[in-house]
């Protein structure tokens, strides 16, 4: 049960059920259920073990941590590792994002304030002001910012010391930070995507923070639906919870979670609505395509934005749908996995000739 704060509106809806980005609810409910050390952590052994080294080590030598950048998609756990760190560290911790400084005042103000060792949480900071991102080089590398007195010929620069503290960065767009900003880090995260039993112990641990009754099947049926993402596994959890409490006896069952999800209409896979719409007329509508993005963004009856920002990704990274030069196409799985024949099938044919070999 490892996740983090919202990043770019892009990467997920706020009303699907699947959606890596935290709500209200998601956020309030996360704080009781996030980890408080990186033993209790469950799953991204390599990034756990790779910190643990250099928390200890910085421990050791009395020192302040180095600074950190976890990448990786939404709800992987960014948000909960930055405050296992100052947890570690015995330090408090600052939360703020990149949307949310927009001029190097606006960083200065924050660095400025800063205790000794504190540790500082910039989400989303590949969204940070050019200007504050510049002030950044040299607050990390020299604990220092030049605060800018007075405008044009008469402007003087005022060096302002820092206390040492340990930015931890937060991205799901690694590739957009200038490398100069990449550099400063000491250590660099990145976090996969969880494997069905790693679900499974979140499922299991979030269950015994909020009293559910979940047998070994049922955790498993919500763990295979939730994307890969701690947090939607929580939140599939808190649903299927609600459904068992109404329709059964409070115990969550392979059968209930099935069921709930079914009301939810979250598949066996973790596909929702929307995602099935693109899917459906991209095999119905268009026999598997290749078709333009407009032309089956305005086929599903949504903005083009949603249907390559919200939906595609997941169908791409689950092998469901391709992106070529022509245009979208749909594989033999996403065929199967909706239960329909190809067309060159139902022609008697061997398969989608020129889509995906003979």
């Amino acid at each position: 049960m490892n996740w983090d704060d919202t990043d770019d509106a892009a990467t997920g809806s706020p009303d699907r059920l699947v959606a890596a980005d935290a709500d209200g609810e998601d956020s309030a409910v996360e704080a009781a259920l996030r980890p408080k050390d990186l033993e209790e952590f469950v799953g991204q052994e390599r990034v756990r073990e790779q910190l643990d080294l250099v928390l200890r080590a910085a421990r050791a030598r009395g020192a302040t941590a180095d600074h950190v950048l976890l990448s990786g998609a939404p709800g992987l756990g960014k948000t909960t590792l930055s405050m296992i760190i100052a947890a570690e560290m015995g330090a408090p911790i600052r939360i703020t994002s990149g949307p949310a400084i927009q001029h190097a005042g606006d960083l200065a103000a924050i660095l400025s304030s800063l205790q000794e060792g504190e540790v500082l949480f910039l989400d989303e900071i590949h969204r940070m002001s050019r200007p504050a991102e510049e002030m950044l080089y040299m607050a990390m590398e020299d604990f220092r910012v030049d605060v800018i007195v007075g405008k044009g010929p008469g402007a003087t620069a005022i060096p302002l010391e820092l206390p040492p503290f340990t930015l931890v960065g937060a991205t799901t767009r690694a590739g957009l930070l200038p490398p100069p900003l990449r550099d400063r880090f000491g250590f660099t995260g990145h976090m996969e995507f969880y494997a069905p039993p790693e679900l499974e112990r979140v499922v299991h641990r979030s269950a015994g923070l909020l009293d559910v009754a979940v047998e070994a099947e049922g955790a498993a049926e919500i763990a295979g639906r939730s994307r890969g993402t701690p947090r939607i596994a929580n939140r599939l959890l808190r649903r299927v919870r609600d459904y068992a409490q109404v329709k059964a006896d409070g115990v969550i069952t392979r059968e209930i979670a099935s069921q709930a999800l079914a009301v939810y209409e979250v598949d066996a896979r973790g596909l929702d609505r929307l995602d099935r719409a693109v899917l459906t007329a991209l095999l119905k509508l268009f026999g598997g395509g290749p078709v333009g993005l407009s032309t089956l963004a305005v086929a599903v009856g949504e903005e083009r934005e949603t249907v390559e920002e919200v939906a595609e990704p997941f169908l791409v990274r689950e092998g469901l749908l391709a992106r070529t030069p022509r245009g979208r196409i749909a594989t033999p799985a996403a065929w199967a996995h909706m239960g329909l024949v190809p067309p060159q099938q139902q022609a008697g044919g061997s398969g989608q000739q020129g889509l995906f070999g003979p």
